[in-house]
């Protein structure tokens, strides 16, 4: 059995593992909450879309559609379409929780995003005792989530003192698009966010705002349609290699 001491230690590895991604998501949380803050809707209610959503790029989405006056299940289908990624890290997880008890999966289940996710995987693959793993993937994702609701108030509570013509969620976009750059290097990527990015231009006139929702999944068709493809090729150019 794992010890309080080595589960504390490997705890603590995992906050310390999340300090990068910090730097890039606390300006973005930031962001939201000032968005939050300044949009038409209750200021709870924009500051609730981090505990219950906790996911930026469908809060973001969400306090916009709200905003706007979109009806209420628009606003659920287009946040569910944005986090449908959290599907397959959900099934990449499953792995190594397997055989946990049923309240660890619901708290790292609901604790999973991007981040959480890539630290988690990093551990797990070097670590051959899953219950340091897990207190490894615990310790980050933790942080991750006391940092972001923190920000999101701090944001919140600045936003509603700032004017509204600074339109600071015009650095959502940037940052987003930072984060996408160094990833367009892979064929299959690039084809799926010009896809993405077509559709939802094509869409603006979709009504309930709908057309993001209808990009996504543009987007995610022309990613896994292209990847078998770019695989195949990437085996054949290997193959030549070596020949």
């Amino acid at each position: 059995m794992i010890s309080y001491r080595a589960y504390r230690r490997d705890f603590v590895g995992g906050m310390r593992a999340m300090v990068p991604w910090l730097i890039g998501v606390a300006p973005f949380g930031l962001v939201i909450g000032v968005s939050a803050a300044q949009a038409d809707i209750p200021t709870l209610a924009g500051w609730l879309t981090g505990p219950t959503i906790f996911a930026g790029s469908a809060q973001i989405a969400t306090i916009q559609m709200l905003d706007a006056g979109a009806a209420p299940y628009a606003v659920i289908v287009t946040a569910m379409v944005i986090n449908l990624r959290l599907i397959l890290y959900s099934g990449a997880m499953a792995t190594y929780w397997r055989g946990t008890p049923l309240w660890w999966r619901l708290l790292g289940g609901y604790l999973l995003i991007d981040p959480s996710f890539v630290v988690g995987v990093e551990r797990y693959d070097r670590e051959s005792d899953r219950r340091r793993g897990h207190a490894h993937y615990l310790g980050g994702a933790v942080v991750l989530w006391v940092c972001w609701l923190a920000v999101m108030a701090v944001g919140a509570t600045a936003g509603a003192r700032l004017p509204n013509g600074l339109r600071l969620e015009f650095l959502i976009p940037l940052f987003l698009i930072g984060e996408i750059v160094p990833k367009l290097r892979q064929v299959a990527t690039r084809r799926a966010v010009l896809a993405a990015a077509a559709v939802a231009v094509a869409c603006l006139s979709v009504p309930m705002h709908l057309g993001i929702a209808i990009g996504i999944v543009a987007g995610i068709a022309a990613g896994a349609r292209t990847r078998p493809k770019a695989i195949k090729q990437e085996a054949v150019s290997t193959e030549e290699g070596h020949r």
